[in-house]
């Protein structure tokens, strides 16, 4: 039996995982799919949200500027890329001011600083590439942007580091609330076993942060039902080549679905576009839509005066889990104690995530308290990025292993090296994606139209495995599998095409 089991290894539980395994605990993470980071958490917008857009108050305010305040150290100690570039509101009309300065007034009440409105002069000193329409606009200091997987794979790693389990491709098909006596039970004499496709597992504590599906995880063990929506965003990636448009992240002013189309820079150098706002009932449709490309494409141009949409390298959608009550839901349920849920973590989630871990454990531990960790280790280093090396680093790179001179990723300079590193770590990858998230191969303007095959070759070979089973993202997503099935579809089509011919000659 373990002392805690977090259900989700996103953003949300990767940052509770992470401190977490401060204290003297027994951990463990259940994700049903291949690889942490592959809900929410990798198809957002990377954005560090200043604060001022919650309504004051709520914990989506003080979760955002706690977490904003946190995302400086804990870059510097997890080795992720952030860069505090700055936020721009958009109003295109006088009577937008209104709003600015409502959010002006919300921010200030959140404590952001450095909050204040901005005149077109100024404005095209800060933005000369935005659209003649904007009439002011709401700036934000404190804003930034981040690598969602970046962010996410370090927490998860440094928990790892630090004794956290996780069984990834587990899924919990049922949670019971058992009472019971004795040491193993939990507040108030209850005890959960998690019934997943790969067995049970018990602990007196379970933290449910399952994303779209922490509404069906509560309602397994409480009376009192939570209904999340699954509201889909759909973006557009724009290559390297304009990432440079924009310096700051660009907002429109937002209405109840949420912030509206953004149009940022990446920390990477790409520019991101999106997203939209949709409602929807199934939980897995991360599809794209065409109405949502063309969506994406036509607010985005009305910030900007000369939209690049002909350099758009990729689409993706992911879907935010929007509680009907508008806020996020934290705290043990009122009547499963040691059930704590982390549901409705829609954004700012991302920027939150950091300030969520500690609000979780100190909640933790006023339930069951446990001693601090004495050999906890802080900091991580991430996979080395030879395109960002200097010439001494990489020559020490190539010497300690010659693997780092040959290029993989010709789009990305993404070397076999970095690949083997990606691997062989902590949570190593064992999926071209969880290749793509560590490393960014495969992330430029080929879409890994180049490098995939290697990639998969490098995986076959480190994982000793047969490269029919290394797949895209996990489950059913194999590569050769698919071109198999398809080739031999293809062959008995022909096949049996020349058999009626024959038979009509």
């Amino acid at each position: 039996m373990t002392d805690v089991i977090i259900i989700g290894a996103g953003v949300s539980g990767a940052a509770i995982a992470r401190e977490l395994s401060r204290y003297e605990r027994k951990v463990l993470v259940l994700e049903k799919e291949s690889d942490v980071c592959e809900g929410t958490s990798k198809a957002n917008s990377g954005i560090v949200h200043a604060g001022h857009d919650a309504v004051p108050g709520t914990l989506k305010a003080r979760l955002n500027v706690e977490g904003n305040r946190m995302m400086d150290v804990l870059s510097r100690e997890l080795d992720f890329p952030f860069k505090r570039n700055g936020s721009l509101v958009l109003s295109f009309e006088e009577e937008g001011r209104e709003g600015l300065l409502e959010l002006l007034e919300r921010g200030r009440k959140n404590g952001v600083e450095g909050l204040c409105i901005v005149e077109p002069d100024k404005l095209r000193e800060l933005e000369p590439n935005l659209s003649p329409d904007v009439k002011a606009a709401l700036y934000a200091p404190a804003g930034g942007i981040v690598c969602p997987f970046g962010l996410t794979i370090a927490l998860a790693e440094n928990a790892c580091e630090n004794g956290v389990e996780f069984k990834l491709d587990t899924t919990v098909e049922k949670i019971e609330k058992m009472p019971v006596t004795g040491e193993g039970a939990g507040k108030e004499g209850f005890l959960y076993r998690v019934h997943t496709d790969k067995g049970c597992f018990e602990a007196p504590v379970v933290i449910n942060a399952a994303g779209v599906y922490a509404d069906v995880l509560h309602n397994m063990v409480s009376e009192k039902k939570l209904h999340i929506t699954a509201r889909r965003g759909e973006y557009c990636l724009l290559d390297r080549t304009v990432g440079n448009l924009v310096s700051h992240t660009v907002f429109q002013l937002p209405t109840k679905m949420g912030k509206g189309i953004l149009v940022t820079p990446t920390v990477h150098g790409n520019l991101l576009l999106g997203p939209t706002a949709q409602d929807i009932e199934n939980k897995e449709a991360t599809c794209t839509t065409g109405e949502g490309m063309g969506k994406v494409l036509e607010q985005a141009a009305k910030s900007l005066k000369d939209l690049p949409s002909k350099s758009v390298i990729t689409s993706f959608a992911g879907l935010r889990a929007h509680e009907d009550g508008g806020d996020f839901v934290i705290g043990e349920a009122e009547d499963a104690p040691g059930f704590i849920d982390v549901a409705g973590i829609e954004s700012p989630g991302l920027t939150c995530a950091p300030a969520i871990g500690v609000y979780v454990a100190n909640l933790l531990q006023s339930i069951r308290p446990a001693a601090l960790k004495k050999d906890f280790k802080a900091y991580r280093k991430g996979v080395p990025g030879m395109s960002l090396a200097t010439d001494e680093e990489k020559q020490r790179l190539i010497k300690e292993n010659p693997a780092f001179a040959n290029v993989i990723c010709r789009c990305e300079q993404v070397t076999e090296g970095e690949i083997l590193a990606a691997i062989h770590r902590p949570l190593g990858a064992t999926t071209l994606d969880g290749i793509k998230r560590r490393t960014r191969a495969g992330m430029g303007r080929c879409q890994a139209g180049f490098c995939a095959p290697k990639t998969v070759e490098i995986l076959a070979r480190e994982l000793s495995a047969d490269m029919a089973q290394i797949t895209k993202s996990g489950k059913d997503s194999g590569f050769l599998v698919g071109y198999n099935k398809g080739y031999e579809e293809s062959r008995e089509a022909f096949v049996s095409m020349e058999d009626r011919e024959e038979a009509q000659a």
